[in-house]
């Protein structure tokens, strides 16, 4: 009969090795990444893309950066379709349309914060991303009376460090999984199949206030996915505010009973 010895050193890295295998196995399993990712500590911050739900609701967004031409013409489509939105305004666009501001917010949309000159936040230090949020939230806050708990990256850019920077200023990082690619003006029903064919459970739809073919197009991309039994809401309403992971797709996921 053969003898196998094992050093103490040697004992306790085969036990660490077990233990990360079952560890990793009941995990795998369960679905509960998220706790193994911060076991392991090798999750990268990613902001929300879209979440998962049963409910069929999606959440449509309005970047506004630049003009104001069509945001009038977008409240009247929303409002007859009695949808809500979510618009994402950049502090500059708050300064110069400041009755737009509140006329968003007086109709009933959300009103998230989309910093104050867009710049490229992975090129800035931690420091100017948050001057560039809160300076942002505390104008919109002058006009509306509420602050911001929603950034949205400029150009949608973003690392760790910006994902991670923006939850220490109290708000959510939101990105899009339903790209609608309304500023290149690809055609009205480019836009109409990206958006209709894209749409699932807990999407995040990505337009912009200042494309000319949205307000064209919108109105029958929201009747249509109404068709589908889809409800419009805020991203705020849509998001898990506790009780929540974020997958390598950039997925909210529910953790837990924590479910809908």
């Amino acid at each position: 009969m053969r003898l196998f010895v094992f050093s103490k050193k040697s004992l306790l890295k085969s036990i660490f090795v077990f233990l990360i295998f079952t560890f990793s196995a009941v995990f795998a399993a369960t679905g509960r990444f998220a706790m193994l990712d911060v076991f392991l500590q090798t999750q990268r911050e990613l902001p929300i893309y879209c979440v998962e739900t049963n409910e069929k609701k999606v959440a449509l967004t309005f970047d506004a950066a630049w003009g104001d031409e069509y945001t009038d013409e977008i409240l009247d489509i929303l409002e007859k379709n009695n949808a809500k939105a979510t618009f994402f305004l950049v502090g500059a666009w708050v300064d110069k349309y400041p009755d737009k501001v509140k006329k968003i917010y007086q109709k009933g949309h959300e009103i998230g914060n989309h910093s104050t000159t867009h710049p490229h936040f992975s090129q800035i230090s931690p420091q100017k991303m948050k001057e560039e949020i809160l300076k942002t939230s505390d104008k919109i806050k002058r006009i509306t009376g509420k602050g911001t708990t929603l950034f949205r990256p400029p150009f949608g850019d973003y690392n760790s460090l910006v994902v991670k920077t923006v939850k220490e200023t109290g708000h959510y990082c939101i990105q899009w999984d339903v790209d609608s690619i309304d500023w290149k003006d690809p055609g009205e029903e480019v836009i109409y199949n990206r958006v209709v064919s894209k749409v699932t459970n807990g999407s995040i739809v990505l337009f912009h206030n200042y494309a000319k073919q949205t307000p064209k197009v919108l109105d029958r991309i929201i009747k249509d996915l109404k068709a589908k039994g889809f409800e419009f809401v805020t991203v705020s309403e849509l998001i898990y505010k506790d009780n929540y992971y974020i997958d390598h797709t950039g997925k909210q996921r529910p953790i837990g009973n924590n479910t809908r």
